[in-house]
């Protein structure tokens, strides 16, 4: 899915609407939920884990923890919605 929003059909929006993200570290509190497509960007580029956290600017272990132990279970939980057993 691209980034372009404009292109994007219903079923992209819904599924980008409800993303589970955390919005903020449960530790110390820093926005974190706005670096995930930049993380997920920069992963797909071919950085590594670290590298691509260093160049987010997390520098906070417990941030990091926050990135690197997310599992987006969107794809599965989406299964169950109406939306998406027409695809």
């Amino acid at each position: 899915m691209s980034l372009d929003i404009y292109t994007w059909d219903a079923y992209d929006l819904y599924s980008y609407a409800v993303r589970i993200i955390p919005v903020r570290c449960f530790s110390c509190g820093k926005v974190i939920g706005n670096l995930w497509d930049s993380y997920l960007e920069l992963l797909a580029a071919g950085v590594d884990e670290g590298d691509a956290l260093d160049r987010l600017q997390l520098k906070r272990y417990c941030c990091r923890r926050m990135v690197l132990t997310h599992v987006d279970l969107i794809e599965k939980l989406l299964m169950y919605n109406p939306l998406s057993r027409d695809r």
